[in-house]
């Protein structure tokens, strides 16, 4: 039987899933690895890290792969010479050195032309401030760059030989112009870049290369688009709500349509002529771990998480404010940080974990009150990432949401969805439609609490009083 093999590149580590044709599970591989952190606000990897870690993912699951799809953490820069060396360690989505390169690049380009043509405003996460960074601090490496990959696209090279990129991932760059899913000329030469540094660009179901053994490799997709896929979310009027590391709310669009303000991400979506909307925050799952790591070193989460079920649900009137590493969506803010409101001495730890879950959920919302301006109001949404697997998180989610959550069969949605891009590309599936119609099913519907909703909308009123508040307090720089 020729398997589908799905390989995610997070922050953490990599993620592989082989699966069947009609989804079903066969195996998994996980090969974590370290994230360096050299100065206060920075995120670093070396590559070399994601190539092991990958390689030996596919050896593990791949003998009997008919294709392999590829996904990854978005925006990260890694910077090689000409002969493809790594110059430097990664620079990752996460890091948030690059706060004056943003601002040079709204100037240079105008924020209007600039959300016109990439469908983003200038954040320090993406990938062409950080470039930018590079010329102004290590002139010496930038000299020296040939071409400029994110974290996937430097597996494909060493699984491959291939230079090449998908155009979701593309979109998050800052360098590419959404609308018409190529790379911007307007926007490299405002910013004195060069074109030939940059890979081709292929729809996320095109084959992008082989391995040494002759097995065609998708071009694939970010981590966020891949999820979607991996859920089932590639047509307008379905959403996808994302637990990770970060937390992401998606909707697909039908066609390119930039937030007004900016405080959307708009991309291309992992199918040919659609696109998506998508908000994000930095610390969901996150911060569930840095309480954890901090409070309760070496606890499962899911002995964490059980903690808080007991409490009711408004965490005895304490507020969490999730933004351990700044804030996108919809603040856009590098600068801001967390915080706990409303503590008193009758409160415990469960009071704290809950209030954790809770601040995640607000924000979460904040999102999805953006996508519902722009007309995006969905009815249900799929979820994944580490909360899907938690029913208490899943069901605070769903009430401060106030919609339902479906859970899918199988939850690694990036892997998964990297799998079912290796069934286009390998002739498996004539589309992501007939790829997702075959392997993903819901196993259950997660409903909100109608009496959780009533507490929870006056939470959240109360939340987004907080930001203004707390924002004064919290400039790092």
């Amino acid at each position: 039987m020729s398997l589908l093999v799905g390989i995610d590149v997070g922050t953490t580590g990599v993620k592989g899933i082989a699966l069947t044709p009609e989804g079903h599970v066969v195996a998994r591989a996980e090969h974590r690895y370290t994230l360096s952190t050299p100065h206060p606000g920075w995120a670093e990897q070396d590559p070399e890290q994601w190539s092991r870690a990958a390689g030996a993912a596919v050896s593990s699951l791949g003998r009997d792969a008919g294709a392999i799809g590829l996904s990854g953490q978005m925006h990260g820069l890694v910077a090689l010479d000409e002969q493809d060396r790594v110059l430097r360690p990664a620079i990752l989505w996460n890091d948030q050195r690059t706060g004056a390169e943003a601002r040079e690049i709204e100037e240079r380009v105008g924020r209007e032309r600039l959300l016109e043509l990439t469908g983003n405003p200038a954040l320090t996460g993406f990938t062409a401030p950080k470039l930018l960074w590079l010329r102004r601090h290590e002139p010496d490496t930038y000299a020296r760059i040939r071409h400029v990959l994110l974290p996937k696209d430097y597996v494909r090279l060493v699984m491959t030989g291939e230079h090449a990129i998908d155009v979701a991932d593309a979109s998050g760059t800052l360098l590419f112009d959404v609308g018409a899913r190529t790379w911007s000329d307007a926007v490299l030469d405002a910013l004195e870049l060069p074109r030939e540094w940059l890979p081709r660009v292929l729809e996320s179901q095109e084959v992008s290369g082989t391995t040494e053994a002759g097995k065609p490799v998708a071009a694939g997709a970010g981590d966020q688009a891949a999820s979607a896929v991996g859920v089932g979310v590639h047509e307008p009027g379905t959403t996808a709500v994302t637990i990770g590391t970060s937390g992401v709310v998606f909707a697909p669009l039908p066609e390119f349509a930039p937030e007004p303000n900016g405080r959307l991400h708009v991309f291309c979506h992992a199918v040919p002529d659609r696109w998506h909307a998508m908000g994000v925050m930095l610390s969901a799952g996150g911060s569930l771990r840095w309480f954890r790591d901090t409070i309760m070193p070496g606890i499962g989460f899911e002995t964490v998480v059980a903690e808080a079920a007991p409490v009711e649900p408004g965490s005895g009137d304490v507020l969490f404010l999730p933004y351990l590493t700044g804030e996108r969506t919809p603040h856009a803010d590098p600068d801001v940080r967390g915080a706990f409101v409303g503590l008193g001495a009758d409160h415990g730890r469960g009071h704290l974990i809950r209030a954790v879950l809770e601040g995640v959920a607000y924000g979460l919302r904040d999102s999805l009150e953006v996508l519902a301006e722009l007309g995006q109001k969905p009815a249900s949404a799929r979820v994944s990432g580490g909360a899907a697997r938690s029913p208490v998180w899943l069901k605070i989610v769903a009430s401060v949401l106030g919609i339902p959550l479906e859970r899918l069969a199988v939850e690694e949605g990036a892997a998964f969805g990297a799998a079912l891009l290796a069934g286009v590309a390998g002739g498996e599936f004539a589309s992501v439609a007939e790829a997702t119609e075959a392997a993903v099913r819901v196993r259950e519907t997660v409903e909100p609490d109608p009496e959780w909703v009533r507490v929870y909308d006056e939470g959240y009123r109360r939340y987004r009083e907080l930001y203004p508040a707390v924002r004064p307090f919290s400039r790092t720089t």
